[in-house]
């Protein structure tokens, strides 16, 4: 609240300026960011406060907005009821988390030719704080594909925190296991898909469940067994893997994909001198394996772009005043518009207080209270404010 205070200037009016607006929290889905764990050791996030306004109808300048960056295919979910809030299934998709509170008004706003001189002004409006749950339905950088047994779950286990079931007998792995590689500058999700066997593009086995899951990963990671237990060659491998893929989805092929010879520790094959070799019991080669894996998925993500419809910007609908009852009886207003309403600095103010009136009566709550029974005497909150009801009105 301010009045202009110049010299040979009589009567100055109000010139209060009105306070900038709250920044926004805003979740992006971004193809670049692989996994919600930052978001474990780090849950919290804040978008910038609002400048005061001041006198001579200056106006604070609004906060700048943050923006969360989550993997695609996040689904946010509300923390208490778990309701599901919004899926940001393609990048660039945008929510509206948690928006920021609406400056107060410098009493310039309320001069009127009924108010020449308002002595009130507007509170700014706190920011939404609230609690949500993220869940993601992985889409994997690099997928493991091989044969039954022929190491995919240990691998996992050794380049992830990962915890598969590790047993040495075919289909030890019947649903899929994501693992996060984390390193310094680039973290990257890998999927061990359950072993495929000949057949598997026919529906043998489980082969359709198990290579649905092939399906939105960006790149291929082709496990041989240098121990199997048919004694098939690489080569031998190799062919019927290449088979099962052409014939489920021939794109599958044009995938970037790198061969891995697996169990060179115990191998009972010759090897492919042109093809890695590894041992996950011994680390052999594990990290030289770890960083082509990287190079892949980089390679990947720029090979798949995953838009497949326009970015979305999702922001909550509206809010509507609605009336509730308290445990004490009294009537409870909800609504950011009525709670703004009240949202002044003196009240004990008359002009103030009949601005509220007023602002109240044009959004429906007077109609709202009576249809819920109110009764004169009765209480009514708004916000941390309470009335009265009288006959006719607050």
């Amino acid at each position: 609240m301010s009045f202009r205070r110049e010299a040979m200037v009589a009567k100055g009016g109000p010139d209060g300026g009105d306070g900038g607006k709250g920044g926004d929290v805003w979740l992006v889905a971004d193809h670049n960011v692989a996994s919600l764990l930052s978001y474990r050791d780090h849950p919290h996030r804040r978008a910038d406060n609002g400048k005061h306004g001041s006198g001579q109808k200056k106006h604070g300048s609004s906060g700048a907005d943050f923006e969360a960056h989550v993997p695609v295919g996040t689904i946010v979910k509300d923390r208490e009821d778990g309701r599901v809030l919004v899926d940001l299934a393609n990048h660039g998709d945008r929510w509206l988390a948690s928006p920021g509170g609406d400056g107060g008004r410098g009493n310039a706003r309320f001069l009127s030719n009924a108010r020449r001189a308002p002595k009130f002004a507007e509170q700014g409006e706190e920011g939404l704080e609230r609690w949500i749950r993220l869940e993601l339905k992985l889409l994997a950088d690099v997928a493991l594909i091989g044969f039954p047994n022929a190491g995919k779950s240990t691998l996992i286990s050794r380049i992830s925190r990962a915890k598969p079931k590790i047993a040495n007998y075919p289909f030890t792995t019947l649903e899929p296991n994501l693992g996060v590689v984390q390193l310094e500058d680039f973290d990257f999700v890998v999927a061990d898909i359950p072993g495929l066997i000949d057949g598997a593009s026919e529906g043998k086995g489980l082969g359709h469940q198990f290579l649905r899951h092939v399906e939105r990963a960006r790149a291929l990671v082709v496990l041989v067994d240098l121990a199997p237990m048919d004694g098939r060659s690489v080569r031998e491998q190799l062919d019927v893997l290449r088979e099962e893929l052409l014939d489920y989805q021939p794109e599958l092929l044009d995938r970037p994909r790198l061969i891995v010879q697996a169990k060179a520790d115990v191998a009972q094959i010759e090897a492919e001198p042109q093809y890695l070799q590894i041992s996950s019991v011994t680390n052999m080669n594990m990290d030289v394996l770890v960083g082509q894996m990287a190079e892949l998925a980089k390679q990947g993500r720029a090979d798949r772009e995953l838009v497949v419809t326009a970015p979305t910007i999702h922001r909550p609908a509206a809010e509507s005043v609605t009336i509730e009852r308290g445990d004490d009886g009294s009537y409870i207003v909800v609504g950011r518009q009525a709670e703004r309403a009240v949202a002044l600095n003196d009240l004990t103010d008359p002009d103030a207080l009949a601005y509220v009136h007023d602002r109240l009566r044009g959004l429906g709550v007077e109609k709202r209270l009576e249809r819920a029974g109110v009764k004169p005497g009765d209480t009514v909150v708004i916000s941390d404010l309470e009335f009265e009801w009288e006959e006719g009105g607050f």
